[in-house]
């Protein structure tokens, strides 16, 4: 069967099978994301750095501001996204939840 002949759910089985066969037979599960982890980080290093001209210390500086202030707009949008879905949820269920009297 080819993924095109799968249905979404299937293909997500799939993967889902296949992520925790890997797992099982993963010894060092770190070492193994490692490399992805070091690309993510390099990302910012990269980003306030492009041309490679600062110092090792000042790019590692304002790499971690970078880094912190992606994490923070991740966290800002996730607090919106969960204020959004409680407002629809009191709106098409009358209120309730923890908030209610």
């Amino acid at each position: 069967m080819t993924a095109r002949s799968m249905s979404a759910a299937e293909r997500s089985l799939r993967a889902q099978i296949a992520a925790h066969t890997l797992w099982a037979n993963c010894d060092d599960p770190s070492a193994h994301t490692a490399p992805a982890r070091k690309a993510f980080l390099d990302r910012f290093e990269r980003e306030v750095d492009p041309d490679g001209t600062l110092t090792t210390e000042e790019r590692a500086r304002r790499a971690d501001h970078a880094r912190r202030a992606y994490f923070k707009r991740l966290a800002l949008a996730s607090s919106r996204a969960r204020a959004a879905k409680a407002a629809v949820r009191r709106a098409t269920k009358g209120g309730g939840g923890r908030d209610a009297a």
